[in-house]
């Protein structure tokens, strides 16, 4: 419930600090006097746009602070998903900035309209004239239904039952269409993958038979080269080797007499041991040569096949290939298991279908059975407001298809007078007929479920006498089980308020302000009797206010 609010720099509302009890409170005042002002103040701090156009003093920043008691509205849920600190007494405060940027806080924290939306529609119900259409959509009526039928916990195990089915048939229907495709391609897949396989590619095998097929291909040259290589090493006339031996034997026989000689030998012989090891390399290197004309060929064909298929997939390496094999053993695989998976998601499809249509036969029978009851109750409400003859004919049918609260079709007609045809209520229905129909609806709900603070913006224009009587005792029953704020221009109706605000517009310096200001019950008896009788109070007016406050 909304325990106090807070308004400065609104529009015609200089500064405005006003506390509320529970139970029902009514709001007067003249035409023009500024309710609709308050209304747009708390449409805002429940998160609707705002503009500079909002703001009284644009040099001054616009204020609207709300402190509500949410103990009761099972909000826990949605404070710990907005990640925001719960309170039992929680602050909401909107801020417009004369920049014209706005800010929203819940218990001092920053939040997004769309979070303080979502709050606000779960603490304050305001209800004018132009809403009442809400009354003729499906969505509406079942649920008035599902709060009579006590329903809910069906409704929510249905409404997780129909996510799941949703995600499941999303999820065959990408399988399906991945499988139309990987079937068209699956042939000429299985085609690639047959002929990579059959090449039996190996990591780095390509730079092997590239140099095998190098050395093969100039073997010729490569053992002459080599031959006269270990010639001119080991040749006895003028050999490498034996020039060597010469030097070394020169330079070991003046080595003792200075180190530098002495480096000079041990080169010398460093060079003779090294080159003796080469010697013999290019020996070993020549006799394991052997020409091989098969062996050239035979890695030839295969350097021939593993860059006709680098040309074919656009790739430069055996390694790219590789992955590309792999790739296709995972399609080819997955067009072939592909059945079996989409026959398992059917079966989950079935079942969870059949848990659903289960869910929904309750769902079902529960509200059959209250849907008398609610057209009963309503029915006699609208009789007390002045509809005798208002009559409902109701039908739920099911269907094969999955809708979002069950598998029903409510069909809910309306005829206001006897022997009047049957209709549906938007086409049938008055705008008077239907804040009847809605108030009444409100006034069931309010004993079967916990509703957010109500305010109803003079939806009782049009009512006079005694159906305004029973429109107050409707708004007061209302009142035991939650806070009903009614701006009424009824005497009958702002007399049953346990307390009573009078809006008016005051001129300060020069500028017209609007206040609010809690009656006494001297205020009240006047303010009734104005609304009884005009500006000119007479006795008889203050006597009919004394008896309707007394009442």
């Amino acid at each position: 419930m909304l325990r106090s609010l807070s308004i400065k720099n609104f529009a015609l509302i200089e500064q405005l600090q006003v506390s509320f009890d529970s139970g029902l409170i009514t709001i007067t005042g003249e035409t023009g006097a500024g309710k609709s002002l308050l209304l747009g103040a708390l449409g805002l701090l429940l998160g609707k746009r705002a503009d500079l156009t909002s703001i009284k003093d644009n040099s001054l920043k616009c204020s609207i602070e709300g402190v509500f008691d949410i103990e009761k509205y099972n909000l826990r849920t949605f404070f710990e998903e907005e990640d925001l600190d719960y309170e039992s007494e929680t602050i909401i405060r909107r801020e417009i900035l004369p920049s014209g940027k706005s800010r929203a806080f819940i218990n001092d924290t920053p939040v997004t309209l769309n979070s303080l939306n979502k709050l606000g529609v779960r603490l304050i119900d305001i209800h004018s004239q132009h809403q009442t259409l809400e009354v003729t959509t499906n969505d509406f009526q079942f649920n008035v239904l599902d709060a009579l039928s006590d329903s809910s916990r069906e409704i929510e195990s249905y409404k997780r039952g129909l996510s799941l089915l949703k995600i499941k048939e999303k999820e065959e229907k990408e399988l399906v269409d991945s499988q139309h495709e990987l079937t068209r391609e699956h042939d000429y897949n299985t085609f690639l993958l047959n002929e990579l396989e059959e090449a039996k590619l190996k990591p780095g095998e390509l730079s092997e038979l590239e140099e095998s097929y190098e050395t093969l291909n100039n073997i010729e040259e490569i053992q002459e080269r080599l031959s006269s290589s270990i010639s001119l090493v080991s040749s006895e006339e003028v050999g490498v080797s034996d020039l060597l031996n010469t030097i070394k034997t020169s330079l070991s026989k003046v080595a003792p007499f200075s180190s530098s000689l002495k480096e000079l030998s041990d080169r010398i012989q460093s060079i003779s041991i090294e080159l003796e090891d080469i010697n013999d390399s290019l020996q070993n290197e020549l006799e394991s040569l052997d020409a091989d004309p098969t062996k050239l060929e035979e890695i030839g064909q295969r350097l021939q096949i593993i860059h006709n298929l680098q040309t074919k997939h656009a790739v430069s390496s055996i390694e790219e290939l590789i992955k590309i094999r792999e790739d296709l053993q995972e399609k080819v695989a997955k067009t072939e298991s592909l059945s079996d998976t989409i026959e398992h998601v059917r079966k989950d499809i079935a079942k969870t279908k059949a848990q659903l249509d289960a869910v929904a036969i309750k769902i079902h029978n529960k509200r059959v059975k209250a849907l008398p009851k609610l057209i009963s109750e309503l029915e006699g409400i609208l009789n007390a407001l002045g509809m005798p003859n208002a009559t409902f004919k109701t039908a739920l049918t099911l269907q094969e298809k999955y809708l979002s609260n069950g598998k029903e079709v409510l069909e809910f007609l309306f005829s206001a007078n006897k022997g009047g045809v049957y209709g549906e209520l938007k086409k049938v229905a008055s705008g008077g007929e239907l804040s009847r129909i809605m108030i009444a609806i409100k006034g069931i709900l309010s004993r079967y479920t916990q509703l957010p603070t109500i305010i109803f913006d003079e939806i009782d224009t049009g009512v006079s006498g005694e159906i305004a009587h029973k429109m107050a005792d409707l708004m007061m029953t209302m009142s035991k089980n939650l806070q009903v704020f009614s701006i009424t221009h009824l005497p009958q109706i702002a007399a049953n308020g346990q307390s009573q605000y009078k809006v008016y517009k005051e001129d300060v310096n020069d500028t017209t302000v609007t206040r609010l200001r809690l009656l006494n019950e001297e205020d009240r008896i006047r303010e009734i009797a104005e609304m009884i009788g005009g500006k000119d109070i007479s006795d008889s007016a203050l006597t009919h206010a004394k008896s309707l406050l007394h009442n």
